[in-house]
């Protein structure tokens, strides 16, 4: 939900750190209400009620973050982003403890299975195991849904306090039509008693909880509580289906059972020492966040750089708000929060400077004390708010796009992305240049990828076994005089593609065409694509082409890998083309 328009604490003028917080939920509440990436500076001074220089010197630092992206006068959320969403992801463990059960879940009950926390008066998922159907049922990591509205509601709800149920009785008589959550489809008139209480009491009694049809037509869900030692609902797993497939009555008793068996084991997956991941190398590309191991603050130094219109403050706040999903060097423990001296030397900040952010956090609702002494923090579901399942929603082609349209702005050459399908290469993006004699191809075009400097790249990929197989396969034909097509050459070619790290391929596709390609590496490092540039070879030497396109063409790979990290870090790409499909 939004922050709303800003207003300045009693204690004090607004920090930096809400003002930038407030912007990015505006941002992310007008993408979902509109569908459209891309909002204007105005709409953002009338969502947040801040001033319009307050705005552009927030979405400036977020640019120079690499948290939004500006075209223009656009303004939109960057995939980069999702480093905060998954900073809570990393140290709540839920997505590293209870995944493989539901993907084991959704194999078993043909179902879409998810897991939502509480949040407040909602439940937010925060798992997603989906079956792929034309009717496809699934919420998006990062979705809030009404309690009222969804089956882990009541089994949350059934732990409210009294304050936290006259929160939700306030908030259904401010917003009737559920405005503030566009994850569910908008009612158009308020509605009437929902029953809800009285579900609530129910759920709490059967120990399991059903949604017929609450969030929209044909929609029906069964979910059943997981808890910690102390007996506290952490989470409930969540089976989705459609009318046309069940009714409530058929869905619990096709998926109660194996719902129940599954509780035990997940509550044990919970209770045991979370996965410690490595933590994220920082950026070298300039762009984003990353811990300086006791290095000049990156912040200091875009402030030197960028000068008062740079928020130091707002880019030192949620670089502690990254940094409370990063394992540090000790070993603590991400569930059980993060100290604030691990945090202090996470981020290099002065330990002053990272405990006021930290208090800022915790007051606005991102991050909470994890211990009763308040010596520790960690994130709170609401950092999934920030732009987290619009920009889950994305696709590999999508996500790559804004880099590519930078790469052919800077070199004025056509670039194109493709993969490996069979033997041959398919393009999956493309954004040309103007020029008069340019390079024409569409998406879907297939090509040899014997004949192309894409296909090498993503040929020298392959393990050895699989390049072995394909070169034994090979028949090569001769596409222009200059094509290589004895099997030995191009097994040397291959061998230079994957040490140099790149590859020209100069007229051997179509006389007068040159390309250049670097590989596209995914979190695990294997060679998921491949980026190119293309050009006449009429314009310079292959020499120059190389010294002039290939830096460019390494940091727009680089680019995208970061986005791709980011974007696959707990769950797959969103729909549409995938890595490698």
């Amino acid at each position: 939900m939004s922050l709303g328009p800003v207003s300045p604490p009693v204690n004090g003028p607004v920090g930096p750190l809400e003002r930038g917080l407030a912007v990015l939920c505006e941002l992310t509440r007008l993408a979902a209400h509109r569908g459209e990436a891309a909002v204007r500076p105005g709409d953002l001074v009338r969502g947040t009620g801040l001033a319009r220089s307050v705005v552009d010197r927030v979405v400036g630092t977020l640019e120079q973050l690499g948290y939004v992206r500006l075209d223009g006068r656009d303004i939109s959320l960057a995939t980069r982003l999702m480093e905060l969403g998954n900073a809570y992801l990393a140290a709540s463990g839920l997505p590293d403890a209870l995944g493989p059960f539901a993907e084991r879940l959704a194999d078993g009950l043909d179902e879409s299975v998810s897991v939502a926390v509480p949040d407040g008066d909602g439940a937010r998922f925060v798992v997603q195991a989906t079956r792929r159907r034309t009717m496809s049922l699934a919420f998006r990591i990062g979705d809030l849904l009404p309690a009222e509205r969804c089956a882990p509601g009541a089994l949350f709800a059934a732990e409210w306090d009294e304050r936290a149920w006259a929160a939700w009785r306030a908030r259904r008589a401010a917003d009737p039509l559920d405005a503030a959550f566009p994850a569910v489809p908008p009612r158009h008139r308020p509605a009437a008693d929902t029953g809800f209480e009285a579900r609530v009491r129910e759920a709490a009694r059967a120990g399991w909880a059903a949604d017929d049809q609450l969030i929209e037509p044909g929609l029906v869900a069964v979910s059943v509580p997981v808890r910690d030692g102390s007996g506290r609902t952490v989470c409930a797993v969540n089976v989705v289906s459609h009318t046309s497939r069940h009714d409530v009555a058929s869905l619990r008793a096709a998926v109660l059972g194996p719902l129940r068996a599954e509780v035990p084991a997940m509550e044990a997956a919970l209770a045991s020492p979370p996965v410690r991941r490595p933590p994220e190398e920082p950026e070298e590309d300039g762009h984003g966040p990353a811990a300086t191991g006791g290095a000049e603050d990156p912040a200091r130094a875009a402030k030197r750089e960028l000068g008062a219109g740079y928020l130091q403050s707002l880019a030192r706040g949620l670089t502690v708000l990254r940094a409370l999903g990063t394992p540090g060097p000790e070993g603590d423990r991400a569930r059980r929060g993060r100290t604030l001296t691990a945090v202090a030397e996470t981020t290099g900040l002065p330990r002053a400077t990272a405990r006021r952010s930290l208090l800022t956090l915790v007051e606005l609702g991102y991050a909470e004390y994890a211990e009763a002494d308040g010596r520790a923090f960690r994130p709170l579901p609401r950092v999934l708010e920030l732009g987290y399942a619009p920009l889950g929603d994305l696709s590999f082609t999508e996500l790559a796009q804004p880099h590519m349209r930078e790469l052919v702005r800077t070199v004025h050459e056509s670039a194109s992305l493709a993969v490996l399908d069979g033997d041959d290469i398919r393009y999956v993006a493309r954004v040309p240049t103007v020029r008069i004699m340019s390079v024409n191809i569409t998406i879907g075009t297939r090509f040899p990828a014997y004949a192309t400097s894409m296909g090498r790249v993503l040929l020298a990929g392959l393990d050895p076994g699989g390049r072995a197989a394909y070169l034994a396969g090979l028949d090569p034909k001769p596409l222009t005089r200059h094509t290589v097509t004895t099997v030995p050459e191009l097994a040397r070619v291959l061998e230079r593609t994957g040490a140099d790290g790149y590859a020209l391929v100069d007229e051997e596709l179509e006389e007068g065409l040159r390309s250049l390609a670097v590989p596209v590496r995914g979190a695990d490092r294997q060679v998921v694509a491949a980026l190119n540039i293309a050009t006449h070879a009429g314009r310079g030497s292959a020499e120059a082409a190389v010294e002039e396109l290939l830096p460019a063409l390494r940091t727009a790979a680089a680019r995208i890998e970061a986005d791709l990290a980011a974007a696959s870090a707990h769950h797959p790409l969103g729909a549409g083309e995938r890595v490698g499909a």
